[in-house]
């Protein structure tokens, strides 16, 4: 696999059309009707021969290859260009207008990108399939590549690019979308890995499911043997209480226990320290459940493969369970959206928790790949840093899941500063029976603390707001400046910005 260092743009050439396998067929307007040569519903084979761009369309002609081997030329005019030489087929839709779509195994390469379909800024993967020597250019020696494009809507075209760069034929490539005409070429040991981490933070976002069934079934589950029993009493004691997650060292343990860094203590070796981990406990119950499940062998089977599907497979690999088998958007919005599988009123049989189990360490992985996906590098050149997870904490008789993401932002030196500054920011979400669902992000900075809560109830909302003033008294007990201290009834906004990171950057400004 060949590794790209540096961006290099890319010639001018002709443009794009869609592939019909992921976009819907696009209409176009004849400048002359068919008169009988296609009756509505027919379709044909046809190619472009020109193309010429007009004030707010694009003029074609249009080659038609009727049945019997007969051709036609026709005039048309669409919304938007297609690549001279395109291979098409033609549907007609009346005596003027037609539905063109990209032939089916087509294997002219696209020369430039549709940036309705790859905005600036898209990432996209390919894979070298030929290489040709073009005539010199100066002093520089340019390759005509055919790249196999592997992700994005455009997954399955070729495309044409001219590089300097003398890829491999089968090498990978990734690139950034800069403009129809234009990419950034990246290296690969970074922007794959953020390729791939895409497709499984959506992957593990379909199949996971919030925790509260898997422990509610856990607690009634009456039947099972003396290890599972076990496993589950081994789960459920790790969990931390409300007690010790109000002291920092208690608090530290249980963020140490989440499962987050289950997958690194597995690499160093560090065995003796699984006891605790939740995302260990979940695995060592799933073993403990399968060989238990009633059924013949296939329902075992299809049951291990779609088990398979959820668990990490290093993890799989190290604790001893089988290692066969193998909206990103919505999977990095906080707090995950819950979602269960069924009601758990009554007991679970043990196939449910099997499949609740799978969904919970999914759960947990939405978790950790968010964290990765939103670990960058800004444009000004701060970096921030992000731990999600989710921790289950026992509240008398119940276990409530409290999310938690942790971010750190270390800016570079301003013109008032010449250190780098750091701030900090936490978002807390989880729900109590007698409260309602909560939330809260706090920040801080320079030794300054600031929040906002939100509360969905407006009895909740009361009830905070008569408590701020104590709240404010124990943060300055503890040694800290407090700024704004708030409770909003609803729910925090959504996006990029937040009230409290605005309020940073003008004070920073």
């Amino acid at each position: 696999m060949s590794e790209i260092s540096s961006p290099r743009p890319l010639p001018p050439s002709a443009p794009v059309i869609r592939n019909t396998a992921t976009a819907a067929d696009m209409a176009v307007r004849l400048l002359q009707p068919l008169e009988g040569m296609l009756a509505a519903g027919e379709s044909a084979k046809a190619e472009v021969v020109t193309v010429r761009e007009q004030a707010q369309s694009f003029q074609l002609l249009l080659k038609l290859t009727l049945e019997g081997g007969k051709q036609a030329t026709l005039q048309a005019e669409s919304p938007r260009p297609l690549a001279q030489g395109s291979a098409l087929v033609v549907t007609a839709l009346s005596d003027t207008r037609l539905a063109v779509a990209l032939q089916a195994g087509g294997d002219k390469p696209l020369t430039s990108l549709d940036l309705q379909q790859l905005p600036p800024g898209t990432l996209v993967q390919g894979k070298v399939v030929s290489r040709d020597i073009l005539p010199p250019q100066g002093a520089q020696t340019v390759y005509r590549l055919v790249v196999n494009l592997l992700n994005t809507p455009l997954a399955g075209n070729k495309l044409a690019l001219d590089s300097p760069l003398a890829l491999p034929i089968g090498s990978l490539l990734s690139a950034q979308v800069q403009g129809s005409q234009s990419l950034a070429f990246l290296p690969l040991s970074g922007r794959l890995d953020q390729l791939v981490l895409g497709q499984q933070l959506a992957a593990q976002q379909n199949r996971q499911a919030s925790l509260e069934d898997l422990f509610k079934g856990l607690q009634n589950l009456s039947g099972g043997d003396e290890a599972l029993r076990g496993s589950i009493d081994k789960l459920l004691g790790a969990l931390p209480d409300s007690t010790q997650l109000s002291t920092a060292k208690g608090l530290a343990q249980a963020l140490e226990s989440s499962g987050v860094l289950l997958e690194a203590k597995l690499l160093q070796g560090q065995t003796s320290a699984l006891a605790q981990d939740l995302k260990a406990n979940l695995l060592r119950l799933i073993a403990q459940l399968v060989p238990q499940l009633p059924g013949g062998a296939s329902t075992l089977a299809g049951l291990q493969n779609a088990l398979n599907q959820n668990l990490p497979n290093l993890a799989r690999q190290l604790l001893g369970v089988n290692a066969a088998g193998s909206s990103r958007q919505q999977a990095l919005t906080f707090p995950l959206p819950s979602r269960l599988l069924q009601n758990m009123d009554g007991e679970a049989d043990l196939e449910t928790l099997l499949k609740l189990a799978a969904a919970a360490v999914s759960r947990l992985q939405t978790h950790q790949l968010s964290s990765l996906a939103q670990t960058q590098v800004d444009a000004n050149g701060n970096l921030l840093t992000t731990w999600q997870l989710e921790l289950p904490m026992r509240h008398q008789q119940e276990v409530i899941p409290l999310q938690v993401k942790l971010q750190r932002e270390d800016s570079g030196k301003t013109e008032k500063s010449e250190q780098k500054e750091t701030l900090w920011r936490v978002e807390l979400a989880f729900e109590l029976d007698h409260l309602g669902p909560l939330q809260v992000r706090a920040q801080l900075l320079r030794g300054s603390l600031s929040s906002q809560l939100w509360a969905e109830r407006a009895e909740t909302t009361h009830l905070i707001n008569a408590e701020l003033g104590h709240l404010r008294e124990r943060l300055l007990a503890a040694g800290l400046e407090v700024g704004e201290l708030a409770c909003s009834q609803g729910m925090p906004p959504q996006g990029p910005k937040t009230s409290l990171e605005q309020r940073w950057v003008d004070e920073t400004a």
